[in-house]
């Protein structure tokens, strides 16, 4: 059996996605997922998509990290189903159900309402998500936002110098994120700009998070330190966010067909 894909990105943030909204294939497990992934051995990718189909919205999104790991949210990829699909659609995800639409600057997504509360993080006990009393050597009191996904975002003079390689492994699997967490490393540019480096939870520095985008500009916007809709810069490239009056989170950004191809089935066993 032959599987056809879709190679796609968001601001160089690479999925693997495989259109199933028939449900004719079987299970991928995570090994099988790991492989696929494998920039090596396999096809590569940050994220590997499998559209399913669904009662409530236009298909269901499962989103896997490259260790094969199931996560709940991941924006640029929800960017490329966007532009997959091309009309406006939702996608049920495990952080909720989304909605995406095409857009002059390319694909606009409504990621829904921040969550805030220490227990909707989650984290390991109560605290203050506005300035978490934490820190690990430079990087202290993070703001704490979930997006349909976990985060701790830190504002720094100087994104860049700080050694993310090193110290973001050691806060996403710290004890006080028990689902681990994405770690954000932000300088505030101005009312209407922001920089950002992100390590993602289960896969490590990357060029772009629109997850990570969405949870910093709430973050700043939280803080003061920002505008209602900023620019966010990505290594890869700038987001659009908004933080509109009904609560919702909006992030507008290009995505990015790369190339389709299939693979064998037991090539990947």
């Amino acid at each position: 059996m032959r599987v056809e894909f879709t190679k796609m990105h968001g601001l160089g943030n690479d999925f693997v996605v495989i259109d199933d909204r028939a449900d004719r294939l079987p299970a991928f497990t995570p090994e099988r997922v790991r492989m696929l992934a494998d920039r090596h051995v396999g096809i590569g990718c940050d994220q590997f998509i499998l559209l399913k189909p669904s009662a409530d919205a236009t298909c269901r999104m499962v989103i896997h990290n490259a260790d094969g790991g199931e996560v709940e949210a991941c924006g640029n990829a929800s960017r490329a189903v966007g532009l997959l699909l091309g009309e406006p659609a939702t996608l049920q995800t495990l952080g909720g159900t989304i909605a995406t639409r095409p857009d002059s600057a390319g694909i606009s997504v409504d990621m829904g309402e921040p969550r805030l509360g220490w227990d909707e993080i989650p984290l390991a006990y109560a605290m203050d998500t506005l300035a978490m009393p934490l820190g690990w050597d430079e990087l202290e009191q993070p703001v704490a936002v979930n997006v349909g996904n976990p985060h701790a975002i830190f504002f720094v003079p100087d994104c860049d110098a700080v050694p993310l390689e090193q110290l973001g492994p050691q806060i996403e699997h710290d004890a006080v994120f028990p689902e681990r967490v994405n770690v954000n490393v932000a300088t505030v540019v101005g009312r209407e700009t922001i920089r950002l480096r992100v390590w993602e939870r289960g896969v490590g520095l990357t060029r772009a998070c629109g997850t990570g985008a969405c949870a910093t500009a709430v973050a700043a916007m939280r803080r003061g330190l920002t505008e209602r809709e900023v620019t966010v810069i990505l290594p890869g490239g700038p987001l659009r966010i908004g933080w509109g009056a009904d609560n919702r989170i909006t992030m507008t950004g290009p995505a990015t067909v790369s190339f389709r191809g299939s693979f064998a089935w037991d090539d990947f066993a």
